[in-house]
This record gives structure tokens, sequence and C-alpha cells, in this order.
């Protein structure tokens, strides 16, 4: 999905890779492969290497029991665009299609 997402924000609004911005979000267990999570968000998307921000690592809350070890091996992705007239148009076509109105999703 994320892939879809950054090849819809290229195709359509004209972006380059390096006006895109990703942060992983991994677990405390991810920290030895922090690198080659980045590697894969990177190359998955088909971004730059300037494209990624810090990551955000999760640890473990001591009252968890760690039972989510081992799920989502490359953490997850956020995509970010600082473009307001993007971010304007994507909210007015949701609004259009579902035929509703929310002014302040256009301040």
């Amino acid at each position: 999905m994320a892939r879809f997402f950054v090849d819809f924000l290229k195709a359509n609004f004209n972006l380059r890779g390096d006006e895109i911005r990703i942060t992983c979000h991994l677990y405390a267990d991810h920290l030895e492969q922090q690198g080659d999570i980045e590697r894969h968000w990177l190359e998955t998307l088909g971004l730059p290497p300037e494209s990624l921000r810090k990551s955000v690592v999760n640890v473990y809350s001591r009252y968890s029991q760690r039972k989510r070890v081992g799920n989502l091996p490359f953490g997850t992705c956020r995509v970010v665009v600082s473009r307001t007239w993007v971010t304007q148009t994507i909210f007015g076509a949701i609004q259009e299609i579902g035929g509703f109105t929310r002014e302040n999703w256009l301040e």
C-alpha cells in the first residue's frame, strides 16, 4: 500500500523522491537490523536515502510480556509529504467522491 501511495504521488503530483519523506517505526528487537530495515523501505518505495528521517524505536513496556516478538519483521513505515497543495487536493478529492464537506480539512 505504501508503494502504491508513493507511486501515486510521483505520477499524479510530479513529486520527486526527495520531496517525499519516510520514518521507520521499529521494535526494540530490530535495533541490530535497523540499517537493513531502513534500506528495505527505501528500496521498496523507490526513494533516495535523503527521504529517510530518524527512525522511531518502540520499546516494550515491562507489562507487555513481549507478546508481539516476531511480528512485522520490517516494522512499519510512515510516508509524509509536506506540500500543502498536495494535501488539500487529496482531501478535496476524498470529499468530492464521498459527497461530504469538512471545511477544516482545507485550512
